[in-house]
């Protein structure tokens, strides 16, 4: 296994790495809205708030040598539903076809106070 890690995504909040590359795949712990540079929540909608995790994600795949294009599975915790159509429109606009594997799940609290966190798994494959 290898750590992977960057400062242009937010540093974990307990005892686990922004992302692990064990063989042909890359396991990115869950992203919130979280500004890397300020620690802090970034407010808006929730579209605005799942726009800015991706980005987190992106990053730390960048920091793998990876993208957004190199996700197989992606899963979502959502604290309302009721957001999921504003959810999916964002992230439609972040990733590509083949659309990657997803789950999406309401939960009743996550770790910060944020409407959405995302995780996912990415293929760390070089294509021939």
């Amino acid at each position: 296994m290898e750590e992977i890690s960057t400062d242009d995504a937010p540093p974990s909040i307990g005892p686990f790495s922004q992302a692990i590359r064990d063989g042909n795949r890359i396991y990115v712990s869950g992203q919130g809205p979280v500004d890397p540079e300020t620690g802090e929540i970034v407010e808006g909608t929730i579209g605005e708030q799942t726009a800015h995790t991706l980005e987190n994600i992106d990053a730390v795949l960048q920091a793998a040598g990876r993208s957004l294009d190199d996700v197989v599975k992606a899963t979502v915790f959502v604290q309302d539903m009721d957001d999921y159509d504003e959810i999916n429109e964002v992230y439609a606009d972040y990733v590509s076809s083949p659309y990657p594997a997803r789950s999406a799940v309401q939960v009743e609290d996550l770790p910060i106070d944020i409407g959405v966190e995302i995780e996912v798994v990415a293929s760390a494959r070089r294509e021939e």
